[in-house]
């Protein structure tokens, strides 16, 4: 692991050296602020809950939040217990607070690919809100230096193996209940000529 923390610092390192300003100094905890405890998640997923056309995908949406907590916040970083880089280093200013619980993996990460998955999932045109909306949530936690880039990669990768499944899961479901469920106006099939 000595390697791998040696290079997630460098890549730390070069993101203070080559893109700390003003600017972004302001923008960036901001940024991240969105992503705690997952709140613009959530509330895309109560927002979809209230439409019929998307309700399924919010409850899609939150369900994969839900599992992502489970398994990110509550599993994984008490059993890897992977300090944070601002734990290891003191000397980098930071704009936020210092984060209390572990640094694997990356739960802004994790609640942002989900939920960025799975409103692409919903519809295309979610696409260019959720996805650069979740990038720049992850990127920030490089950027305050709370997070490694390695906890942030394995978070991509974890969110992917969340949402996918949970909108493959409702997708089938879905279908299921259409096949069972007569459509509004229309009699059930009663098996006779």
């Amino acid at each position: 692991m000595a390697w791998l923390t040696k290079l997630d610092f460098s890549v730390l390192y070069a993101i203070q050296d080559a893109l700390k300003c003003g600017f972004l100094d302001f923008l960036m905890p901001k940024i991240t602020a969105l992503g705690n405890f997952g709140i613009i998640w959530i509330l895309a997923g109560a927002v979809l809950l209230c439409t019929k056309k998307y309700r399924r995908y919010g409850v899609q949406l939150l369900i994969g939040l839900a599992l992502g907590f489970l398994t990110g916040n509550v599993i994984l970083k008490h059993a890897v217990a992977r300090p944070r880089p601002c734990w290891l280093d003191t000397g980098v200013p930071l704009l936020i607070g210092v984060p209390k619980d572990y640094s694997f993996p990356s739960g802004h990460t994790l609640a942002s690919v989900i939920g960025a998955v799975i409103l692409t999932g919903a519809d295309r045109r979610f696409a260019p809100a959720a996805i650069p909306l979740a990038v720049l949530i992850a990127f920030s936690r490089l950027y305050l230096f709370v997070h490694f880039p390695s906890d942030v990669l394995a978070s991509v990768v974890l969110g992917c193996a969340i949402a996918f499944p949970v909108l493959l899961v409702g997708r089938r479901l879905t279908a299921r209940w259409e096949t069972q469920v007569p459509k509004t106006g229309e009699l059930p099939d009663s098996g006779k000529n």
